[in-house]
């Protein structure tokens, strides 16, 4: 047979044989960007755009057109037919809402954040630790009329609010250092942006076992906030009462001290820490 026939070079016995037309990464980074895409609903408004999206993940619009295209299918985003913005689909929401409910972390909080709210007749929260940030994972709305109220899946920042920093305050300490040496964004007037007063903060927040916020990553709010840990003894979590900040004065912080420590306390020796970690023994001194 002709080595060239109709213009077609076909190649000898000695030549390299080809083993992939694409590299083998381009599925991963398809997937990845896939991933990329639906991350930004958490730290995004609800309903985002091709050009918001092209414009955070360096990706030209057809890219992230095909993207769209190929979630909109599987119902994981829906699209607006007049903004033409896209929000989650029930198929996202779908796996949201079976992750949270085979979460052990949320199913040893809940009742004792239920007895929690029932108790100081505010708002209990449970937050979960992830990545370099924390999000919301369940809440027990206070039953009084004017409440505080907070968005369940969002990510915030760890340097910023009670919880947060009772978090930040028993990272590794290379870990909690990457995070003051970041950029800290200054949330309300009342956000901690000085790196020597945040890190004396984290400070006396791991003495304590616990943290006090007014108004730091939420204008109005107050919170007592203490951090959970696991059967490693790494922190995973914080839970908090939170409410408007004039119903937290001093003699309101001080008797929901004890009581979210102690709470606290609970839901870590279920998640299997050890029961007279130094966390445990502060809680038993403030109670």
């Amino acid at each position: 047979m002709d080595k060239e026939r109709k213009g077609i070079t076909l190649p000898s016995s000695s030549d390299p044989i080809p083993l992939a037309v694409n590299p083998p990464s381009s599925g991963t980074e398809g997937a990845a960007r896939v991933v990329d895409v639906l991350l930004l609903f958490l730290d995004e408004s609800d309903a985002i755009g091709i050009s918001q999206v092209s414009r955070a993940l360096g990706l030209s619009k057809a890219v992230v057109h095909r993207i769209f295209r190929s979630l909109v299918a599987k119902d994981m985003v829906v699209q607006d037919p007049e903004s033409k913005l896209y929000t989650l689909g029930p198929a996202a929401a779908a796996i949201g809402a079976r992750a949270f409910r085979d979460s052990d972390l949320r199913q040893i909080a809940s009742p004792i954040l239920s007895a929690l709210r029932d108790t100081t007749g505010e708002t209990a929260t449970l937050s979960e630790f992830i990545g370099h940030e924390r999000a919301y994972i369940e809440q027990f709305p206070s039953p009084q009329e004017i409440k505080m109220l907070v968005e369940i899946g969002r990510r915030f920042p760890l340097h910023a609010g009670s919880s947060s920093k009772a978090i930040l305050s028993f990272l590794q300490s290379d870990e909690q250092q990457a995070v003051i040496d970041g950029t800290l964004a200054r949330l309300t007037s009342e956000t901690v942006v000085d790196r020597d007063q945040l890190t004396a903060d984290l400070r006396a927040i791991r003495s304590h076992g616990y943290a006090v916020s007014r108004g730091e990553r939420q204008r109005g709010a107050g919170a007592v906030a203490s951090p959970l840990f696991n059967h490693r003894g790494q922190v995973v979590g914080a839970i908090s009462v939170c409410g408007p900040a004039e119903r937290f004065s001093e003699s309101v912080v001080d008797s929901l001290i004890p009581l979210v420590l102690a709470a606290a306390r609970k839901i870590s020796l279920g998640l299997g820490a050890q029961p007279m970690s130094s966390i445990d023994q502060r809680s038993e001194t403030a109670s």
